[in-house]
């Protein structure tokens, strides 16, 4: 490989890169709308509570990733999470966009939407869950920032499916890994009655 070519590659690596991460802030505050299997979710995020976490949130619902995101992780009295996207390509590439944390300022009560974090310091990436209790006792000396909270349609989120419980190896339901791995494909196949979020957009 010459060194023109190698410096080259790099450039367009580097572009990429940036096509895939450069976020544009967003508005101070905004609405997404979930159109769901059991019924519409609408969310109000106040970038004021989380503004890299608001950030992120709305450059992935803009460009789509949310659509066709099965809510994987659903356990009653506790939260509901989903955030693997239905594609492991578009799954792997995003998976490794990672935002740094944001200061704590919101409890988790009932109704807070906040991204998963796996337990170390500035690792967020896609995985978002909606506390449908009051979580705030357990979670929220442990990094769990709320940027938005489900001012429409709790009760919809409330009747997702939940009876596969805690995902494997720790309960029944779907292994995260191989979520990612297989998409959709492995999630219909092996956990047939999971609920989805159809379509996720801004609501103007």
């Amino acid at each position: 490989m010459t060194r023109r070519y190698a410096f080259l590659l790099s450039i367009t690596c580097a572009l990429a890169a940036c096509a895939v991460t450069k976020e544009a802030p967003s508005p101070a505050e905004y609405k997404v709308k979930f159109a769901t299997t059991k019924g519409d979710v609408i969310i109000l995020v106040h970038r004021d509570w989380a503004p890299l976490g608001a950030d992120h949130f709305y450059n992935l619902v803009k460009r789509g990733y949310y659509d066709n995101n099965a809510f994987f992780r659903a356990m009653k009295d506790y939260i509901v999470q989903w955030g693997i996207s239905g594609d492991p390509k578009i799954y792997a590439r995003w998976s490794n966009v990672k935002i740094k944390d944001d200061p704590f300022k919101v409890p988790n009560k009932t109704g807070t939407v906040v991204f998963a974090t796996p337990g170390e310091p500035n690792e967020r990436t896609t995985h978002l869950f909606i506390n449908i209790h009051d979580n705030s006792e357990h979670l929220d000396s442990r990094g769990f920032v709320p940027f938005g909270e489900v001012i429409q349609g709790l009760d919809n989120i409330m009747n997702v499916y939940m009876d596969y419980g805690e995902g494997a190896p720790e309960g029944q339901g779907p292994n995260q890994d191989a979520a990612g791995g297989g998409g959709n494909a492995y999630l219909k196949k092996n956990f047939p009655k999971l609920d989805y979020i159809l379509k996720a957009t801004i609501v103007p």
